[in-house]
């Protein structure tokens, strides 16, 4: 089968997102398949093609969110480059320029269209109302949410309940919704994979001596990570248990802002901060640590869970459905709902080992489950189930095409 992954970003950019499609390309190639991605160009406005790995690199504006870039939604010179991939189907992985774009093509080349939902982008309206407007805004956001969820996508995918439960019980959305947990590269996070060497370099590079208690959060530091909720905590304990540290893993917009403030607690010794690291080197910051934390309610899936879990590091997450999918509590991790009962349990791991092993090494046996490979058969069955149910759906987006390609008409005869 030939494969077109659209996506508003992919590598170097470093995200949750990009390891999906990361996995998903690499998955669905070692089952014998040809899969090509189309993608903003992050680091130039030129597009650029990867004969190699099958990457298009389509030119767009800064947006100033991070890295992101705003797209044209009916880039031309990439038509005729799709064009000649022959695609079985197209799988979108983004609601906006990107996968405006793939909604265009599939309909233009009448090809099946698959779409992957994976924000809960009600939990991000505040960095565009600052606060204000948050009903309104968070209305609109379904609608649009609903608009590129639409039946233009012959099949629908979610990672989590959390998610599907957000289209059927508060979107009302009457039609197939797949829930397909993202796979994870799980080797390259096994203990076995690590260089000792190379580890404990690192562990001098950052301060840590082997008797530290070390819990680690991984991800973008920003207001709905709710970083600030961890170090609340850690100024609690720090008093109590001299050696624990807490790594931040990851950079975002309120970086200075926890630097300032584990000031403020006085803890600064005791957090490590670590900014930007390179896709390849995150393994290794697991395993300088003892447990996994984080008290995030705005994951569809949370995927640095399962990595911890690769890495035999128990998860310590804050009781949100995205992450009681994959953690047991008790079993593999440990789930909170209060600050006092999150003390409890890194109380109750740093001076309990037997009990901190057991855990550890269930999360590594339950990780399994989230392979690669059994993520892209997964879906790959929704191609094949997409393929053979295919129907034209010509509403807004036939309407858009039928435009854009009367306007480019227009512009040949001239």
């Amino acid at each position: 089968m030939r494969i077109g992954i659209f996506t508003e970003t992919y590598t170097p950019y470093i995200s949750g997102l990009v390891t999906s499609e990361i996995m998903l390309k690499k998955g669905l190639e070692k089952l014998g398949h040809e899969v090509y991605v189309v993608t903003a160009n992050l680091e130039s406005f030129h597009y650029e093609y990867d004969e190699k790995e099958h990457v298009l690199k389509v030119p767009g504006i800064p947006t100033g969110i991070y890295d992101s870039r705003l797209t044209s939604v009916y880039p031309l010179r990439a038509v005729n480059k799709i064009k000649s991939w022959n695609l079985d189907v197209i799988h979108s992985q983004t609601e906006f320029a990107i996968g405006t774009f793939a909604r265009l093509i599939a309909y233009q080349l009448d090809i099946p269209l698959v779409h992957t939902y994976h924000t809960m982008y009600e939990d991000y309206t505040h960095y565009i109302t600052k606060g204000y407007f948050d009903k309104s805004s968070k209305k609109i956001v379904e609608y649009l949410t609903l608009f590129y969820c639409d039946k233009t996508a012959t099949e629908l995918i979610v990672p989590t309940k959390k998610a599907y439960d957000l289209f059927k019980e508060k979107y009302q959305v009457d039609r197939n919704i797949h829930i397909i947990p993202t796979g994870i590269e799980l080797e390259r996070f096994y203990l076995e994979q690590i260089d000792s060497k190379k580890l404990a370099s690192l562990r001098r590079k950052l301060k840590l001596k082997k008797d530290d208690f070390v819990a680690i959060f991984i991800g973008r530091l920003a207001q709905e990570k709710n970083v600030v909720y961890l170090l609340d905590i850690m100024k609690d304990l720090v008093p109590q248990y001299s050696n624990l540290k807490l790594l931040i893993v990851g950079d975002g917009p309120d970086f200075q802002e926890y630097q300032q403030l584990a000031i403020q607690y006085q803890i600064e010794d005791h957090i490590i901060m670590t900014g930007k690291v390179a896709w390849e080197e995150v393994p290794y910051y697991y395993h300088l640590s003892n447990i996994f934390l984080t008290a995030s309610t705005t994951e569809t899936q949370g995927l640095t869970v399962i990595e911890a879990m690769a890495s035999g590091i128990p998860p310590i997450c804050i009781d949100d459905e995205s992450f009681r999918s994959v953690v047991v509590d008790g079993l593999n991790g440990k789930i909170f709902k209060t600050k006092k009962k999150c003390k409890e349990i890194i109380s109750e791991l740093y001076q309990n080992k037997e009990e901190l092993n057991r855990l550890s090494k269930q999360a590594r046996i339950n990780s399994e489950r989230y392979s690669s490979k059994y993520f892209a058969q997964s879906v790959l069955d929704v191609y094949y189930q997409a393929i053979e149910n295919k129907k034209n759906h010509l509403g807004l987006i036939g309407k858009l095409v039928d435009k854009v390609k009367g306007n480019k008409d227009e512009v040949d005869n001239q």
